[in-house]
């Protein structure tokens, strides 16, 4: 094993430019299909952070149109539904549009029931929950804008105009890598009051209720029933699981998706042909020698394991370096779209996938090169030019 070790290690070293050229290839191909793969893992984040045991309820119309607040209490009176919540998208500005983050107001003890990923030390919460005016934000969100415990955060209105102000009185962390800690909530009842003085329709309600439910395997049941209880009236229903809500979001935009996931495949399917180049030139200049080592008696298994073996270091040399580099690169791009993509990291999943395409490209790149040493008898490789 050592001899054949060594051997391969010289050829690799025969064309060093050439190999290290392929090598840098296979780096730059698995950094691409990385940080592609990262990407597509962050448009998921939101399904991948939902909850089995929680419903959403909105307008069977649209997500622009609310539900008024006193559905809440029906939907209480479902079997089944344990905890109901509520959310409203807010919209506003910070400083510049550019400096974007989800705004929510909230119902805060019910919606902190029901979200336990959100960890808030009690202290926080409680301030929290006192203060009408006061906000909760995430870990990600605070550090971005420098904010502080009592810091007033003003927001200009878009939906609802106007400046608004809230006081933070929590920073909330996740649970682990997949919770969004880029988000802000405050008090649903300090912005319905403001509502009612203006007489604003938008008064008395909500973008959506969260539900949460016991036990999760009845999901479709209560959400048909939550639906069939507003049948007919101004505003019905439309109830699902939070994953298939969140779901609805991606598959607007699915046909991007599905062209980064191909162009993935595509960067991989490159640098297999620049491999297998590699290796054809490397079997052609070597044919007498390979020949030469058939007369002295080295079977076609070692022949192949040789070319095999010279084109996986080169792809595991490029793809452990490409592994590497798509860390620091990916954690770059995560601050420069945060603002879009609260959750963008190189999860376990997509290192396997590139540590396995790169053994896979070098395994496939040796394909021809090997069948075409096993066909070349030993007179035809000596009487080569090559």
């Amino acid at each position: 094993m050592a001899f054949f070790l060594r051997l391969i290690l010289r050829n690799l070293m025969r064309q060093r430019l050439r190999n290290g050229l392929t090598s840098l290839g296979v780096v730059v191909a698995i950094v691409a299909f990385g940080l592609l793969r990262t990407l597509v893992d962050a448009w998921y984040a939101g399904v991948e952070g939902t909850a089995p045991n929680r419903l959403i309820t909105r307008n069977a119309v649209s997500l622009m149109f609310a539900l008024p607040i006193h559905y809440g209490a029906r939907i209480r009176q479902i079997d089944g539904v344990r905890v109901v919540s509520h959310i409203t998208w807010f919209g506003g500005i910070y400083q510049d549009p550019k400096n974007f983050f989800p705004q929510f107001a909230i119902e805060p003890a019910s919606y902190l029931a029901l979200y336990r990923e959100y960890l808030v030390s009690e202290q926080e919460r409680a301030a929290f929950l006192r203060d009408r005016k006061g906000a909760l934000a995430g870990r990600k969100l605070v550090e971005r804008y420098g904010w502080k415990i009592g810091d007033t955060i003003p927001l200009e209105g878009t939906i609802y105009p106007g400046t608004w102000t809230f006081v933070l009185r929590g920073v909330y962390r996740g649970a682990d890598a997949k919770t969004d800690e880029t988000q802000f909530f405050f008090h649903w009842e300090y912005l319905n009051e403001t509502l009612k003085r203006w007489r604003s329709a938008r008064a008395e309600h909500v973008g959506a209720f969260v539900v949460g439910i016991d036990p999760p395997e009845r999901a479709a049941e209560i959400s048909a029933a939550i639906d069939d209880g507003f049948r007919n009236s101004r505003a019905e229903t439309l109830t699902e699981t939070e994953k298939a809500f969140q779901l609805g979001f991606v598959f607007m935009t699915e046909a991007i998706v599905a062209v980064i996931e191909i162009v993935s495949g595509v960067i991989i399917v490159i640098v297999l042909a620049v491999l297998a180049n590699t290796m054809a030139m490397s079997v052609r200049e070597r044919k007498r020698e390979y020949a030469t080592l058939k007369a002295l008696g080295f079977g076609t298994w070692h022949l192949g394991g040789l070319i095999v073996g010279e084109a996986l270091l080169i792809s595991a040399i490029g793809g452990a370096l490409g592994i590497a580099l798509t860390f620091p690169i990916a954690a770059e791009f995560a601050v420069r779209l945060s603002n879009w993509f609260p959750i963008f990291r190189v999860s376990e999943s997509t290192v396997v996938l590139a540590a396995g395409a790169s053994l896979l490209v070098g395994i496939l790149a040796a394909a021809f090169p090997v069948w075409q040493v096993w066909r070349t008898s030993v007179t035809d490789g000596l009487s080569s030019l090559g």
